[in-house]
Order: C-alpha cells, then sequence, then structure tokens
C-alpha cells in the first residue's frame, strides 16, 4: 500500500517529526549539502531492507552511515592515521570515508552489504547533523532516489521518484553541492579513491602528502563502497558525451559559454554553467539531467567538461549515466 509521503519543514519541529520517524524504523529523505540522503536506521535490518526495496537498490552494494561527528564516527570504525588526517581535514563536509568495521560497531550486516568495512560521512549540512544528532545513531543515507536514476538535489526531486514509497522528506532547500561525496577507502595499505567529489584529489594529496591510489577491479566487481556500479545515475535517455555536435531531436547538455553546432535543432538545451565554472556545474548537473529527460528526447548529448578538479566528478557522473544498462 502507498504511503502518505509527507513534507517537514526545516525547523525545530520538523527535525524532532523526521527523527521520531527514524526512530521508529521510517524512512525519511533529509537533505546533505551534497545531494538528499534516504535516511533509515543503520542500525536495523528492517530499516535498511525498506530502503533498498524503496530503491531497488542491489544488495551488494554497501550504504554510507551518516553520523553527527567524528566521536560518533570513530565508534563504528577503526580509523588508521590516514583516516585521521582526511577527518580532520574534511568533516564536517563531502568526504566518506570506508574503514574497518570497529568491534562494536552498531552498523547492521545488511547496511555493509554484509562486509567487514564501514562507510561513514559527517555531513557538512548543519540541518543534517542535527537531524543525526536527534536520532542518537547512525542513519543509513544512500541518495533519495530509484536506483539508477538521477540523484536529487531538491526535496521536490526525492517527491517525483519517492512519493507513496517513504514516510517524509525533510525540506531543506536545493543541496549546495549537487554531487555525491567524495568516497576514500582506508583499509590498509594506501588510502584508494573510490569515488571522486568535491573533495578533489588535488585537496587529498595537500593532506595526505601522496597521491591517492586508484580503485581497483576487485572494488567494483564487489564494491567496498557506494557509488561503484558502472551504470548509475541513469536518466532515460541515452547520454552521449563529449559530443562536438547536436543532432536533431537530440537534448543538449552545455558547459561554458559557447554553444555548439545543431544546438537550434535540439528538442531541449541547458548549460551547467554559462561562465564555465566547475561548482555551479556539480550543483546543477543532476536538475539539468532530470530536465532534459523530462523532454522525452532520446538522446542527451553533453559537451566535453574538463577533467580537472570538480570537473572529474562530473565526468564520473556522466560516465555512470552513459554506461551500458
Amino acid at each position: 500500500m502507498a504511503l502518505a509521503t509527507r513534507a517537514l519543514p526545516a525547523s525545530p519541529a520538523g527535525v524532532a517529526e523526521a527523527a521520531r520517524l527514524l526512530r521508529a524504523g521510517g524512512l525519511v529523505a533529509f537533505p546533505t549539502e551534497t545531494v538528499y540522503g534516504l535516511g533509515g536506521d543503520a542500525t536495523d535490518p528492517a530499516a535498511v531492507a525498506r530502503i533498498f526495496a524503496a530503491k531497488g537498490r542491489p544488495r551488494f552494494n554497501p550504504l554510507i552511515a551518516h553520523v553527527p561527528g567524528t566521536v560518533e564516527a570513530e565508534a563504528e570504525g577503526v580509523f588508521n592515521d590516514a583516516a585521521r588526517a582526511l577527518a580532520g581535514a574534511f568533516w564536517p563536509g563531502p568526504l566518506t570515508l570506508v574503514v574497518p568495521a570497529a568491534p562494536g560497531c552498531t552498523v547492521c550486516d545488511l547496511a555493509r552489504a554484509g562486509l567487514d568495512s564501514v562507510a561513514l560521512r559527517v555531513p557538512g549540512s548543519a540541518l543534517a547533523r542535527t537531524l543525526l544528532a536527534a536520532v542518537g545513531w547512525p542513519v543509513a543515507g544512500p541518495s533519495a532516489n530509484r536506483s539508477g536514476h538521477v540523484s536529487p538535489s531538491t526535496a521536490a526531486h526525492v517527491q517525483a521518484d519517492l512519493a507513496g514509497r517513504i514516510e517524509a522528506v525533510l525540506d531543506g532547500g536545493p543541496a549546495a553541492v549537487g554531487v555525491e561525496s567524495t568516497v576514500v577507502a582506508c583499509l590498509g595499505g594506501a588510502p584508494r579513491l573510490l569515488r571522486p567529489g568535491a573533495v578533489t584529489r588535488a585537496m587529498i594529496r595537500e593532506i595526505l602528502g601522496a597521491a591517492i591510489a586508484e580503485a581497483d577491479a576487485g572494488d567494483a566487481a564487489r564494491p567496498v563502497g557506494p557509488g561503484l556500479l558502472a551504470s548509475h545515475y541513469a536518466p532515460r535517455a541515452r547520454v552521449r558525451l563529449d559530443a562536438a555536435a547536436i543532432e536533431p531531436g537530440e537534448a543538449a547538455l552545455l558547459f561554458g559559454p559557447e554553444t555548439l553546432p545543431g544546438s537550434a535543432a535540439a528538442r531541449a538545451v541547458l548549460n551547467l554553467s554559462p561562465a564555465g565554472d566547475p561548482t555551479e556545474a556539480a550543483a546543477n548537473l543532476f536538475a539539468a539531467l532530470r530536465a532534459l529527460d523530462a523532454t522525452g528526447a532520446p538522446v542527451i548529448a553533453v559537451v566535453p567538461i574538463p577533467a580537472d578538479g570538480l570537473g572529474e566528478a562530473i565526468r564520473d557522473r556522466l560516465a555512470r549515466a552513459a554506461a551500458p544498462r
């Protein structure tokens, strides 16, 4: 039976009701600085199973457990020197650390996909941390969309994908960053970059004093962290990358001040950032994909995006959107 998905305001009463629902095993989408997360009690397998059911998410893809601070994170995971340095530099913020599960880890096996590691994040959003503190234990929070669909950067995006499947959405306005958190594995040996994000490769290198290692083939075969499936963030339309021209009837996704040949015949044209600003582009990415997909165009043609800095994360999301389904 479909649920009546409530819209909760970003007020003390709204946060208190969201916390009550989560503590009772309900599902509440909540805003972070990256995208909206689909919150559920990370310690309760029944609540986590509901997250998987609402999203249609593969069971082997682990979930991020969100906590309000580093103290709470270190109760759930074992932090080596690299993990502590990264947490100290970028928490609260858009960084997820995959670390060995602590002996007293309360994040359930289902949320960890049966692994002996746990993915942890202290979000940068003060509203999110207030909610997490009110709940009192880790909250699983994958992106609040159906699995494989475009991630939500507003409460309206959540309602469009999950209305009737979850109890409530805590509306904190648009997400500022717009792409999911950077994911770094600190599991012994050199830290590995599992997913790029707003905490860039260069920022990580500055803290660690060395270049970060890449994810290996085993990470994709049986993911140790979220966001490692090759096909992900996918609209219904086919996504064509690094387009040099727009074919008639395609939707066009631009970046920077220049247009592409054929844009006049496109079904729709959106520009992630007319100024060529990667930060603005990241914040607009998922909303733009949703809007172009809604036009019914069979193909979304995407101009080349520079790969440096935050552009790496944008290109990563687009490549997953374009991957074979």
